[in-house]
């Protein structure tokens, strides 16, 4: 039997589904693997040997991945739409910051998504991100606009949403894909998992070559905890920083205190929001904390 490509859209039990050519192979991974310790994830390019009737196959081989997160389990994430309603629950722009900044380390592009603008103004809150270089969306309950450009975005893509309960983003995935048929309010069952467990990642076609994970667990990205980011690494995850780095007096400068600070004069000058400004100060002082034991052990090379 010939060897495929394909992508993985759900790992579940040590199964892996495969998709190919539009069609999904039910497989196991090689014996090697565990072995090996390589784990296959959902949205990993593999090699597999398919069986018969599309069940029985072999992965021989995980691709090089772009990126991977542990919780959720999910690899080669293109891009993460953060829903945020502007009020009813107003947004928590610590958690918001906390998520961008892991998916600035990961290579994954956020985009936020403002969602109930037509019960208050979201300018504040838009411009906020907007200026810090982020792409915002804003969508109103009564004329969801800016559906077509999700879409468009998410065209050849590995996507995720993730949003409180209460913020519109199983309404948004509804109108998105009615196919989906997520319940309003509740946590979808058609995508594996009920309303206080976490289950599997599983990927959606979402047109035009484009794939779409609802995944559980978003809220866990925790700096310290699953995805580890060293005090050093951080400034670099705040991408407004980047025309004041290098530019401060002294060299390795942790843009918190120190004197003749490029990124704070920056902040002072108004050209730096102060509120993202303290999000940075926060998790730098979480950085601090972590000991090198504890990096070596999160950051232990994935072997694929």
């Amino acid at each position: 039997m010939e060897t495929k490509t394909g992508r993985i859209i759900q790992a579940i039990s040590g199964f892996y589904y495969c998709l190919s050519d539009g069609v999904v192979y039910e497989c196991r991974g090689r014996g090697a693997f565990r072995k090996e310790e390589i784990t296959p994830l959902a949205g990993d390019l593999v090699e597999f040997l398919p069986g018969e009737e599309q069940k029985g196959g072999t992965v021989t081989a995980v691709l090089p991945r772009k990126n991977e997160l542990v919780r959720p389990p999910i690899a080669n994430l293109d891009q993460l739409f953060l829903v945020v309603s502007v009020c009813d629950p107003v947004p928590n722009t610590l958690v918001i910051d906390k998520l961008i900044t892991v998916c600035e380390f990961k290579r994954i592009e956020p985009i936020l998504i403002v969602t109930k603008i037509d019960l208050e103004d979201p300018s504040a809150f838009c411009d906020l991100y907007r200026k810090a270089g982020f792409q915002v969306l804003s969508l109103s309950n009564e004329n969801p606009q800016h559906l077509d450009t999700i879409r468009q975005m998410m065209a050849g893509k590995i996507s995720a949403f993730a949003g409180n309960t209460g913020v519109g983003k199983s309404s948004l995935l509804n109108n998105l894909y009615p196919s989906l048929c997520l319940d309003t309010g509740e946590i979808s069952q058609k995508l594996g998992r009920g309303r206080h467990t976490t289950r599997h990642v599983t990927l959606y076609d979402a047109g035009s070559g484009g794939l779409i994970a609802d995944t559980p667990g978003f809220g866990t990205m925790e700096i310290g905890q699953y995805e580890i980011i060293r005090k050093e690494e951080l400034a670099d995850c705040f991408r407004e920083f980047a025309p004041y780095i290098g530019q401060c007096r002294f060299v390795g400068c942790a843009h918190t205190a120190e004197k003749d600070c490029a990124v704070r004069e920056a902040v002072a000058q108004g050209a730096i929001s102060r509120q993202r400004y303290e999000s940075y100060c926060a998790f730098y002082e979480q950085a601090k904390q972590l000991k090198d034991w504890e990096i070596k052990k999160m950051r232990k090379p994935s072997r694929r």
